[in-house]
């Protein structure tokens, strides 16, 4: 099966040796987002608007790939803080409707760029 590489202005320009996703047949692996602003590269302020931030990352790529945050089947949520899981829980209501993707949030020592929180998805489109 062929690769297509995704790319979006509207998420963050990748900062290492990664794509912002790639395709493979009707599945789509979109990398870490975390609340980085596509516009200025600069970290959302505060465990709040970088949520949020981190769901408009992976919504623009998911558009990219031509699908939606509908499509998404696996989402994984990594947290400085897993203290922060309701507010996660609470923002995710905004950006997905049932029924849910299957789910894995994990509370880590630290994230690039001494982010808060951070996803990443896997996604099915077409077919």
């Amino acid at each position: 099966m062929t690769r297509t590489i995704i790319s979006t202005p509207l998420a963050p320009a990748a900062i290492g040796t990664y794509s912002q996703a790639v395709r493979v047949g009707d599945t789509v692996y979109l990398s870490g987002q975390i609340g980085l602003d596509p516009a200025t590269m600069k970290m959302a302020d505060g465990i709040d608007a970088q949520i949020v931030r981190v769901f408009d990352n992976l919504r623009a790529v998911a558009e990219a790939a031509g699908g939606s945050l509908a499509d998404v089947v696996k989402l994984n949520v990594y947290l400085t803080d897993l203290i922060h899981f309701t507010t996660v829980n609470e923002v995710m209501g905004c950006y997905f409707a049932e029924p849910f993707p299957a789910r894995a949030a994990v509370g880590v020592a630290s994230l690039p760029r001494g982010a808060l929180v951070e996803a990443d998805a896997v996604m099915v489109v077409g077919g």
